[in-house]
């Protein structure tokens, strides 16, 4: 059969950068750090004390206070970030086919504030069990992609994935296979993840995996730095309409740019940790530029994975050098996550917004908090280190990868093309 094309039409994020994608563009470019001291709780009992949380995020901008009751902050974050999109997207419900239009998201983790809170208020009672009705509807992963729905009327496809921090790229190549396969007319796609509360950092602290760098949390997140210590925690939601190119000529919406690849593997080497030789993400930027029909040579930036932990960062450069040969050197390399810090499930929605950005601005966006060089890092590579650059983006990729070695990679070009 002929594919389709599908195009993005529409951009939402809720960011610790900022609560709108002009915002939280304006500021990557900037190269401004997310991370803080936590405000949500009293951290000093913690080992990391910091973490990029979404800063000024009103509420009541997108719902009732009863409303917004009923709701994990992970699904505040989404809906609201589904709703820029939307409307930005120009999708109007009286003039499209709902039955054609779907959602589907992504989200690592689900509502762990809630589950936290209703277990903590069980534990201190007399045992009797008492829990909050909307205990189990706001906790569940899968809850957000319905509420948008049941916001717009969407009922087209609709589900979410849960692949670890690839969840949302996940949901964004689901959404183009569904798209192009003449299975919908258009997917609002993304995630949302909100886990900065005691049990999220203490989780993570128990595994080592974050960044401990409590004197200057803004300096904490340095992919690519030899003192590189481990991640920061941040939160939030990003929203990206895909729609099928035909049905967006004709409706005259705004393209920002052509999805135009997707791939997916698997390390099948460890729960946390990556392949050392990066043998998962090679296979998964392989598999990308296959299905684009994109020449490595036509790829001119990649926005990495790029955790800022030592054996992660070393591992995607290595990838990146086998599937890319000469290439890796000549094209830019950033990690964002070193101004947002780790999304967990959400990082390649907002990863993606970047990505798409990068390819029609022409601005390929920095890896701040860059002070030693690695000497297992090849300084050939360009990681756009402090500042950003202009070039010309003809195609990028965007790589996430997550715990028990899931692998994702979506690629975006210039349209038109």
């Amino acid at each position: 059969m002929q594919l389709k094309r599908v195009v993005v039409t529409g951009l939402g994020a809720i960011t610790p950068l900022g609560n709108t994608v002009q915002d939280y563009w304006n500021n990557l470019v900037a190269g401004k750090p997310g991370a803080a001291r936590i405000t949500r709780f009293d951290p000093s009992k913690f080992k990391t004390q910091f973490a990029c949380e979404v800063k000024g995020f009103n509420l009541e901008e997108y719902f009732d206070k009863k409303e917004g009751r009923k709701l994990d902050p992970f699904s505040q974050f989404g809906i609201a970030a589904a709703d820029q999109a939307v409307r930005d997207a120009g999708l109007n419900a009286d003039t499209i086919d709902k039955t054609r239009i779907g959602v589907i998201w992504g989200s690592g983790i689900g509502g762990l504030q809630t589950f936290q809170d209703e277990c903590l208020g069980f534990a201190k009672g007399d045992g009797t069990p008492r829990f909050n009705p909307f205990f189990i509807p706001k906790m569940i992963a899968d809850i957000c992609s319905g509420h948008i729905s049941i916001r717009f009327g969407f009922n087209g496809p609709n589900f979410t994935c849960v692949a670890a921090c690839a969840s949302s790229t996940n949901a964004c190549i689901d959404a183009y296979n569904y798209i192009r396969l003449g299975k919908a007319n258009a997917i609002v796609t993304g995630g949302s993840e909100a886990a900065i509360c005691e049990a999220g950092i203490g989780g993570f602290n128990a595994l080592h995996a974050m960044s401990t760098r409590n004197d200057t949390p803004e300096l904490a997140s340095r992919p690519y730095d030899k003192d590189r210590d481990g991640f920061v925690l941040g939160e939030g939601a990003g929203a990206i309409v895909l729609e099928e190119l035909e049905h967006a000529l004709a409706r005259g919406a705004h393209i920002y740019a052509e999805v135009v690849g997707g791939g997916l593997s698997a390390d099948a080497h460890h729960i946390t940790a990556p392949h050392p030789e990066g043998l998962g993400a090679a296979l998964v930027m392989r598999a990308a530029l296959e299905d684009s029909n994109l020449a490595v040579d036509e790829i001119d930036y990649i926005n990495t994975h790029g955790t800022s932990t030592p054996l992660g960062d070393t591992a995607e450069l290595k990838a990146i050098e086998k599937i890319f040969g000469e290439q890796a050197f000549k094209m830019n390399i950033s990690s964002t996550k070193s101004m947002t810090g780790h999304l967990l499930g959400a990082a390649g929605a907002i990863e993606a917004i970047a990505t798409i950005l990068a390819v029609k601005n022409d601005i390929v966006p920095p890896t701040i908090n860059h002070f030693t060089d690695d000497p297992e890092i090849d300084p050939r590579f360009n990681l756009t280190f402090d500042k950003a650059q202009h070039r010309e983006v003809r195609a990028a990729i965007s790589n996430t990868f997550g715990f028990g070695g899931h692998n994702a990679a979506v690629v975006f070009r210039k349209y038109p093309s």
